[in-house]
């Protein structure tokens, strides 16, 4: 038996890119939690019409790829796409995003043929239903992405150490947490942590995420306005769904 990959669960949680190598080979569907701010940005330009085609960041010929196919990548025209612009887009643009943390992740988690959602804490529900609907009795995945040390996203650097973060745990137990109230049960120790985690913040959700260090990071760089419009817990019936490269939302009421 694969310890490493929760045999035996109906739930299950593990971190990033790992995670996805340990959880497919059971789970027939894997969801993706990148909080601040790739699938809360997909959510949000998802609920005005979009679709939205993730897109590595440091990786050309995706780029490329996704320009092909009609996308429009933001910063080729001087703004980045992030939860406080979608806004400013166009309802219906066919948008790519550009991550090195969501967007990786999840492309990878497509090349496993499994289904392929991305959840945060604005729609927590919503993704649940749908992965429950999509999982048909068999394993969820659930893999928040995490952050990464040293990173810097305005230079060339876009790897370094994993850094598990507050907000992404916190997005993975919202799911979790959605799915054993939707009659799911068996989740693993791994999975039912991040579970209590959510419960035991309770109303102060957004003000764990608000503070945390990814939370300080984006205020500090002015960027306030994104933290506030990710910690919406439940505010979305959006359930981002990847079909052929683009997630498009396909929500379950």
């Amino acid at each position: 038996m694969d310890v490493f990959g929760q045999a035996g669960h109906d739930i299950r949680m593990e971190w990033s890119m790992e995670g996805i190598s340990a959880l497919a080979a059971d789970c027939v569907v894997l969801v993706v939690v990148d909080v601040l701010a790739f699938s809360t940005t997909v959510d949000l330009a998802l609920h005005r019409g979009s679709r939205v085609r993730p897109v590595r960041w440091d990786d050309p010929a995706d780029v490329a790829a996704a320009k092909a196919e009609g996308a429009t990548v933001p910063d080729e025209r001087g703004w980045k796409l992030r939860p406080s612009t979608v806004h400013t887009t166009a309802p219906g643009t066919y948008l790519a995003l550009p991550s090195p943390n969501g967007a990786a992740l999840s492309k990878a988690a497509a090349d496993t043929g499994r289904h392929v959602l991305t959840g945060c804490l604005r729609n927590a529900r919503a993704v649940a239903r749908l992965a429950r609907t999509l999982a048909e009795d068999a394993p969820i995945g659930v893999i928040p992405a995490g952050e990464r040390w040293g990173v810097d996203l305005a230079g060339t650097h876009t790897e370094g150490p994993l850094r598990p973060c507050a907000e992404d745990h916190l997005g993975a137990g919202a799911i979790v947490d959605a799915l054993i109230a939707l009659g799911v049960q068996w989740p693993s120790p791994e999975a039912s942590l991040a579970a209590r985690a959510f419960r035991a913040a309770g109303p102060d959700v957004g003000a764990v995420v608000a503070g945390s260090s990814s939370g300080q990071e984006l205020r500090a760089k002015g960027l306030g306005a994104d933290v506030d419009l990710a910690i919406a817990v439940n505010r979305s019936e959006v359930a981002p769904f990847l079909v052929r490269g683009d997630f498009v939302d396909v929500a379950t009421h």
